[in-house]
């Protein structure tokens, strides 16, 4: 196993959402992102916090663990998340681009 470190993930966050949902791709400004689909609507920063404690419970990592490094006024935000091994990343990549084949 690889020693922890900090991973930079980019995530397209949905807002408003019926349902939180974690899952799928969006070719944004940062490169290939994680979509994060939440229930608050974009404002005060609730979509954003429900984004990151959505992205640390499907990485299993605490919400500490995640924090917002940009993009705190817009859909397209980068996380910086502490503690990234590979089965994080795996788990990522997975979420992301779908199941290996």
């Amino acid at each position: 196993m690889t020693e922890p470190a900090a991973l930079t993930v980019a995530v397209r966050v949905k807002p408003g959402a019926s349902r939180a949902r974690v899952g799928g791709r969006f070719d944004g400004p940062y490169g290939p992102a994680l979509v994060i689909a939440v229930h608050p609507p974009a404002a005060d920063g609730r979509a954003t916090e429900a984004a990151r404690r959505a992205l640390a419970e499907a990485l299993r990592l605490r919400p500490a663990a995640v924090s917002l490094r940009t993009g705190a006024a817009s859909r397209d935000k980068l996380f910086l998340v502490d503690g990234a091994d590979s089965d994080v990343d795996a788990r990522l990549r997975q979420l992301r681009d779908g199941p290996v084949r």
